[in-house]
């Protein structure tokens, strides 16, 4: 059949920007849909209530619409889920599926595998600047469909994998916050325990506790260097995993993001730097300059790319701190300030080494760590385990939209035990 078949509405996106707003309904953009197919909403954009009708004048998404991209980045699709409220975002397209048809999470899961994959690409127009796909002929493309019966089957399988890597997706966005919250609380509003018995002082940047020091980011951290100026003739191999800005996240890493590597040989010529459990990655460009990382454990030996500092804190309790330090939207600010750049703004590493921190007694950044320390760890466990639910997502799909397995017999024990195609 063809998409047309299957949909009882097909719209794209607007071709403008909305103006952004602090809170309200989401603008979806293209970083919001991921490779994997999950409609990741850690960093949105809002609009404002007033403007909604108006973004939504041509189609307002619902629950089990499939949102992809058609310009630029393709090949992401994300299902809508239950309870999301906001507008389609430019070069994003919605398919409203008839369930008479289609199940809505079996076409999500289709447009995921290899046939469709191989569909779209040859009808991809190659621009001058971006590869797009011909919005208006969507409609007339082809598409293999099962009986709903085989269909349900095939989400009665991939189904739960997606459930509980959402459900860890909602855990982690719990603690985060949790920490967060905690941070602010102690950290910017001074309200720690025994903060009565701690006055405030005047210091060069304000008001602190009189047990607080003020100094620099370079002069508390232990080592605080750039990374390493790797090309893409230096890229292959497998040995170390090369960290860009792409992989870090808010406070945390994008451990399901596209890893490049280079080679133990590549990594002994350039005189690379490894990272260890403990060090801070920061980025030194947008989206936003100053963006950083804790690193709390690597399952494989990892370098940086140029455009991410290296920090050594002095102490584990400190790297926690000065992590959720350099995350807090104050130090985000003050890291676009100073970042310079006509094209694309950067901060140099002897800059950000420069900026002004109060650093907590040591009992405080104890106690910071005592409570905090096993939420991120948590955190990273669920983050790990969704990285190994999605590669057995991402083994099953393709063999499941393609019939190449019988899905009234699998044995999913085999089967994942089974090297991917």
């Amino acid at each position: 059949m063809t998409m047309s078949d299957l949909m009882v509405e097909f719209h794209d996106g607007p071709h403008a920007t909305p103006p952004p707003a602090s809170d309200g309904p989401v603008f979806l953009g293209i970083k919001n849909v991921t490779d994997s197919g999950l409609l990741d909403l850690s960093e949105v954009r809002h609009i404002a209530e007033e403007d909604f009708a108006r973004w939504t004048k041509r189609a307002t998404p619902q629950a089990g619409d499939v949102v992809f991209t058609y310009e630029a980045t393709l090949h992401r699709y994300a299902l809508i889920p239950e309870g999301f409220r906001g507008c389609l975002g430019r070069r994003l397209a919605l398919i409203r599926p008839n369930p008479l048809v289609v199940i809505p999470r079996y076409l999500h899961f289709a447009l995921l595998g290899p046939t469709w994959r191989s569909t779209l690409t040859e009808r991809v127009i190659a621009g001058s600047t971006v590869d797009r796909i011909p919005i208006i002929n969507f409609p007339t493309f082809p598409i293999d469909l099962p009986d709903l019966a085989t269909q349900a089957r095939v989400v009665d399988v991939l189904g739960p994998i997606d459930d509980l890597i959402e459900n860890n997706r909602r855990r982690i966005a719990l603690l985060e916050r949790m920490a967060q919250a905690i941070y602010r609380e102690w950290f910017v509003h001074f309200r720690y325990p025994s903060h009565e018995d701690d006055e405030l002082v005047d210091s060069p940047i304000g008001a602190i506790p009189a047990s607080w020091e003020t100094t620099t980011l370079a002069e508390h951290s232990t080592a605080l260097v750039d990374g390493d100026w790797i090309e893409t003739k230096d890229q292959g191999g497998s040995d170390y995993r090369l960290l860009q800005v792409s992989n870090i996240g808010v406070g945390s890493f994008r451990e399901t993001g596209n890893f490049r590597y280079i080679t133990a040989d590549t990594f002994e010529r350039l005189r690379c730097t490894e990272i260890r459990p403990g060090d801070i990655l920061i980025s030194r460009m947008p989206d936003p300059v100053g963006r950083a990382w804790l690193v709390d454990a690597l399952d494989h030996p990892a370098v940086t790319a140029v455009d991410v500092a290296i920090l050594t804190p002095p102490a584990p309790q400190s790297g926690l701190f000065l992590s959720y330090w350099l995350n807090s939207p104050e130090v985000l600010d003050r890291a676009e300030t100073v970042a310079t750049g006509t094209t694309r703004k950067r901060i140099t590493r002897s800059v950000l080494g420069s900026l002004d921190l109060a650093v907590p007694a040591e009992r405080d950044l104890a106690r910071f760590s005592g409570i905090v320390g096993p939420m991120v760890r948590a955190a990273s466990g669920l983050r790990r385990g969704s990285v190994t639910l999605t590669t057995a997502r991402d083994l099953l799909l393709p063999k499941l939209v393609t019939g190449a397995i019988d899905v009234s017999k699998l044995d999913l024990d085999a089967l994942l035990e089974e090297p991917a195609a």
